[in-house]
């Protein structure tokens, strides 16, 4: 419950509340033109206020920064922990929680301000001190789980603020409220159990890191061609023969030392027995000729002249006749000299023949022995170009075998997850089983806020699935305006009953002006009753803020005075002093 709030800056406008129902109203002044809103009375920064006083962050653009309120101090009185403690926070010093009254049973005790008599605290301290005092959360980080409940998340619930997007849906507090944090805390403050819900979100957690494994692994080397681990395990077992032939290769490898010279030898050499062979070619040409040049040698025929003559009747002289015998044996001479010259010119071409054949096989044994050298070894370079190779080979298979291993991982934790999920499932319903009572209780509460703002009932429906608790909130009057604000001023009315009755909770429930938008006068007017009936018989304190018009004139029982529950403290519409803070900043 919250007592009072004050300031020391000194246009502020102190607020004192006092139990079940109080409602904070913004009057628009006598003198205001149309065109004044009260839009900057101060109904919404005072919902801020709590949430800066309750250990909220501070932003940067928190009004609580700006040049006209950072060097204040605001200060609340509430009840926290049993004993009513004054807690006070400046834009200022914001990390810095100054304290007065009773806190020696506090899990972690304020540090005593000689100077000033406060007792001082850190914003963390002070908010792990309010999580334990109001919400029986644990202090101690090693027994907290890094999706478990948290003292600002819980608190949230009970004072919703427009500006983060927490009057949108009856369970979401703030539009960045991720779904474990929501399941978490719901199931948390209707007392079933939340731990089940942390391990649905440990489970996303896992099955997260596993969709960036595997979306790491698709951007390797391999790509495209990331599969599975059967895909893998082929592609290891081929790369792995690969290297284990390159490395047979270079452990037989023998470096030569002189291989490009010994190369270019066995070339000159192939190229000297070609030209031998061609050499050869041309002589055996040569003899063929020679002796068929040899062979077709023959002397004149000097007889068949004579006989010539002789069959003509013409007989010749005998001097004549000395002359032929003359010729023939000229011309026998000739034949005879170029026989010999023929002979002797294939004798030469032979021999020519013989001494190539000899340098041939000469040649022939040299190149035999360098191609025996250079076909048992190498040049270093093509050892080194094979070393580089086997080392790729080998970088290769490293690769596979962790892709292998993270496919594997992949796989294997996706049976797990899924196992982990199924499990879970199951313990959830157990759960909801095992708590029914808590829930029907829960459902039985909001039915009966939702009945008497309209007259079909509304439900909620808490259910298990595989990912985890839904809460679903239902009111079967589509058609009404501001239903949906309806639909969370039920869910949190029964939330604030429920945690009462469990003693957590930080006994109160603020609700602003943007809640009732949009909604007719005659269900604001049932639900300033319902507030009031509940908190009166929960023993919780129920604050509203509203503009002064649209707070209902009439639609109230009898017995319900509206006017009783509104705070004595007023706020107006007047540009300079009206608002909460008495004055307008930038």
């Amino acid at each position: 419950m919250i007592h009072s709030i004050t300031s020391d800056l000194e246009s502020f406008k102190s607020l004192t509340f006092g139990k079940g129902l109080n409602i904070l109203l913004a009057e628009k002044s006598a003198e205001a033109t149309d065109k004044q809103s009260r839009n900057g009375a101060g109904k919404t920064s005072f919902v801020e206020l709590i949430h800066f006083i309750y250990g909220g962050n501070v932003k940067a653009d928190s009004i609580f920064r700006s040049d006209e309120l950072k060097p204040s101090l605001f200060e609340i009185q509430a009840d926290i922990g049993g004993h009513t403690v004054s807690a006070a926070r400046s834009g200022a010093n914001p990390a810095c929680i100054r304290l007065q009254g009773e806190t020696e049973h506090w899990p972690i005790k304020p540090d005593l301000e000689k100077n000033t008599g406060d007792l001082i605290l850190s914003n963390t301290n002070w908010r792990n001190d309010l999580g334990a005092l109001l919400f029986d959360l644990s202090t101690n980080p090693d027994a907290t789980s890094r999706f478990g409940p948290t003292f600002r998340s819980l608190f949230s619930y009970f004072a919703r603020r427009q500006n983060s997007g927490g009057i949108v849906q009856p369970t979401l507090h703030s539009g960045r409220q991720q779904k474990w944090d929501q399941q978490v805390a719901i199931s948390y403050l209707l007392g079933l159990d939340a731990s089940i819900s942390q391990e649905f979100q440990e489970t996303r957690a896992q099955e997260s890191a596993m969709a960036e494994l595997r979306k790491a692994a698709k951007q390797g080397d391999l790509g495209e061609f990331y599969g599975s681990s059967a895909d893998f395990r082929t592609r290891l077992a081929i790369a792995e023969t690969k290297v284990r032939q390159l490395q047979q290769h270079l452990a037989a490898f023998n470096v030569v030392p002189e291989y490009s010279g010994m190369e270019q030898e066995a070339s000159q050499i192939t190229r000297m027995i070609s030209t031998i062979n061609d050499d050869n070619l041309i002589d055996r040409e040569l003899i063929l000729q020679l002796r068929t040049a040899l062979e077709s040698e023959e002397p004149p025929a000097i007889t068949n002249v004579e006989k010539l003559y002789s069959e003509a009747g013409v007989v010749l002289p005998e001097t004549i006749g000395r002359r032929f015998e003359e010729v023939s044996e000229f011309h026998e001479a000739i034949i005879r000299n170029r026989q010999a010259h023929l002979s002797s010119e294939i004798s030469s071409a032979e021999a020519r023949i013989v001494e190539r054949e000899a340098r041939r096989g000469e040649l022939d044994h040299r190149r035999g022995q360098l191609m025996g050298i250079l076909q048992s070894g190498g040049a270093l370079d093509h050892y080194s170009r094979l070393q580089e190779e086997a080392g790729r080979a080998e970088a290769n298979v490293e690769s596979l075998r962790q892709q292998l291993e993270i496919a594997e991982r992949i796989e294997n934790t996706k049976v797990q997850l899924d196992i982990e999920r199924a499990r879970l499932q199951q313990a959830l319903l157990n759960d909801l089983h095992e708590r029914s009572e808590i829930i029907n209780e829960a459902i039985v509460i909001f039915e009966g806020l939702s009945t008497s703002l309209y007259k079909q009932a509304g439900s909620l429906t808490v259910a298990a699935t595989p990912n985890g608790p839904t809460f679903e909130v239902t009111i079967d009057a589509q058609r009404s305006k501001g239903i949906t604000n309806m639909q969370i001023f039920c869910f949190d009315l029964m939330l604030a009953e429920l945690t009462t009755k469990r003693g957590i909770g930080p006994g109160f429930l603020i609700h602003d002006s943007h809640l009732f938008d949009g909604v007719d006068e005659r269900q604001i007017a049932k639900a300033l009753q319902l507030g009031a009936s509940h908190a009166e018989r929960a023993g919780f304190q129920y604050i509203v803020t509203m503009n002064s018009d649209a707070l209902p004139e009439g639609g109230f029982q009898d017995d319900f005075l509206v006017q009783s529950y509104v705070n004595p403290t007023r706020l107006t519409d007047e540009e300079e002093t009206g608002g909460l803070f008495g004055l307008r900043f930038g």
